[in-house]
């Protein structure tokens, strides 16, 4: 009702409301209704024996005789004349499209008996246009389901142990889903139901029976609602709340949640040269709204200003730079001549690079105008990181790039690395692409322990690719002895206990590995993608190790969830990295 009436730009205190039924679910409705502001005096209800008026003759239950107002409507047909909001809780053809032809102008008609509405929506369209219409199923827009309430109101009362289910409880419940209608609805969401883009509007006035957000919005808000109107027996933490519901909805999202919540403590600057992509744009409104970090948009403003307005998009909090007019050209210019000007860059062509956004903020990153750059959602990875390295470049320690993907199974995390950038490292490539990962693995609040791949175990095979796999573990002992770390290892060595165990007791590793460094990137891209495709892993990634500066590559085709996880990874690889400038 609420998102309804903003819809068709009515308020809520003038609008006049029939309710076609008045047993339980029909009063209910009507009185919360009533709290949700709607005039007692313009409702109209009508059951078997026609409009429920003061005065009528015969006995009127209590709960009725709250509706009997003072009219000259005797039936549905009389009531529904120049009426605002229909709500249907009776049976099938209660109601007639020459009746709907006689309401106001942009009604509402929430046709809700089930299967069989009181006027099919085809029915509705044929005499009102301008009708908004919700129905009781799923083959129609707007679905109204209790699915939508019962089950989130009731975890969010048994996690603060609330005495009873109270108003304010079920008015929070309310409030968060006409909210969470208005926000952008995720692509994984959209494919459910075999839509591609799914927008607040008349066909999509409340959330999807089957959106696992509905969980992270409805449970919080009726909990907090408990504890605030005084029948919860347990206080909560909200965002530590929010964090065990992510749990609940599948291990990758717990983690996705507490990677963001650290995002939030700190927010930083992120740069997206791909300012103009719809999904980056949408990406960006759900970082603000997170609140974990300042989106920097690059493109034509017009270009950006016009997509969000097809999007229905606030652009409010987000910056746009464009490269082809900023203020900052000639500064970035002097940047990127003087860096590459050996390399046999004129000034005039750093100037038209900076035309290319992937340039231009990678030169805004070095300057210290951003804190970090996200890139690839419409490109190929090389296409992405190029300009990035000719700019930024490697860390001095480190001295190469790689990739690295967390792939988060029901019970387990694994770190796969290198799986995107060195074809063929050598041993010393791969104890620094090891190096690195440990480094951001423990980033992320976890204890690496490192298996370093290959088809030996231990030298029971000897070649010269088994051997470049040993030597790459004595470097990185020797750089780091602290780190556990072990191999030359075949893979099911490095994920099976037992084997580790009672066939090398020697080994380093006492417990299954979490992150593996694969010999070869062949290896490694084969076997994260096998991993999320039939291992059933979820991806997070790539996260790009190694560079002077937070730099990361979005996989081409990222869905906008992804865009908001990889913005929280590099959030957090900036936070990490001012934290050790400070230490300095």
């Amino acid at each position: 009702l609420l998102n309804g009436l903003e819809c068709v730009g009515k308020k809520i205190e003038k609008v006049r409301v029939v309710f076609s039924g008045a047993g339980a679910a029909a009063i209910s409705t009507a009185e919360h209704y009533v709290r949700l502001g709607v005039l007692r005096e313009n409702i109209l209800m009508a059951d078997r024996r026609g409009v429920i008026y003061e005065g009528r003759p015969g006995e009127m239950d209590p709960y009725k005789a709250k509706f009997a107002n003072k009219t000259k409507a005797r039936t549905i047909a009389d009531a529904l004349v120049g009426a605002d909001v229909f709500v249907g809780l009776s049976a099938a053809g209660a109601i007639t499209g020459e009746m709907v032809a006689k309401m106001a102008k942009r009604p509402i008609v929430f046709a809700l008996a089930n299967p069989e509405p009181e006027i099919l929506p085809e029915q509705v369209r044929a005499v009102r246009s301008d009708a908004i219409i919700a129905t009781g199923r799923s083959d129609f827009p707007n679905q109204v389901n209790n699915v939508l309430g019962f089950p989130f109101i009731f975890r969010g009362a048994l996690d603060v142990r609330a005495t009873q289910v109270n108003e304010e409880m079920k008015m929070a419940a309310t409030r968060a889903l006409a909210a969470l209608a208005k926000e952008d609805v995720p692509d994984s969401v959209s494919r459910l139901y075999g839509l591609r883009s799914v927008k607040f509007g008349p066909e999509y006035l409340i959330p999807f029976a089957f959106d696992p957000r509905v969980l992270l919005w409805v449970a919080p808000a009726v909990a907090w609602a408990a504890v605030a109107s005084g029948v919860a027996k347990e206080m909560i933490d909200l965002e530590h709340y929010r964090e065990q519901l992510e749990a609940r909805l599948g291990r990758a999202r717990g983690i996705m949640r507490g990677i963001i919540n650290r995002a939030v403590r700190d927010p930083k600057r992120i740069v997206f040269p791909e300012g103009e992509e719809p999904k980056i744009i949408r990406a960006a409104r759900m970082i603000v709204d997170e609140g974990m970090g300042s989106p920097i948009l690059l493109g034509q403003r017009a270009n950006i200003e016009r997509v969000a307005a097809e999007g229905h998009i606030s652009l409010r909090d987000i910056l746009i730079e464009d490269p082809g007019t900023s203020e900052r050209r000639d500064k970035y210019a002097d940047y990127l001549w003087k860096r590459r000007q050996r390399k046999g860059l004129s000034h005039g062509e750093a100037h038209q690079l900076l035309f290319n956004g992937n340039y231009f903020g990678s030169v805004m990153v070095a300057c210290g105008d951003a804190d970090a750059l996200l890139s690839g959602v419409g490109m190929h990875y090389p296409e992405t990181i190029r300009p990035a390295l000719q700019v930024i470049g490697p860390h001095p320690k480190a001295e190469i790039v790689s990739g690295l993907y967390m792939l988060v199974f029901e019970k387990h995390v694994i770190f796969c690395g290198d799986t995107t950038v060195n074809i063929d490292p050598t041993a010393e490539q791969l104890a620094q692409i090891a190096y690195s990962a440990s480094r951001i693995v423990e980033t992320f609040g976890i204890t690496p322990k490192i298996a370093m791949l290959s088809f030996s175990n231990f030298g029971s095979v000897r070649h010269p690719e088994a051997e470049k796999v040993a030597r790459a573990v004595a470097i990185l002992r020797k750089r780091d002895p602290a780190l556990v770390v072990d191999g030359e290892m075949q893979a099911d060595t490095a994920m099976d206990e037992n084997i580790l165990r009672l066939a090398y007791p020697f080994s380093m590793l006492k417990e299954r590995a979490n992150v593996l460094i694969f010999p070869n990137l062949s290896a490694g891209n084969i076997a994260y993608k096998l991993l999320h495709h039939l291992g059933g892993a979820t991806k997070i990634g790539p996260i790009l190790l190694g560079m002077n500066l937070p730099v990361h590559v979005l996989e081409q085709g990222a869905d906008v969830q992804d865009i908001v996880n990889m913005a929280a990874v590099a959030v957090i690889d900036a936070q990490q990295r001012a934290s050790e400038r400070t230490d300095k």
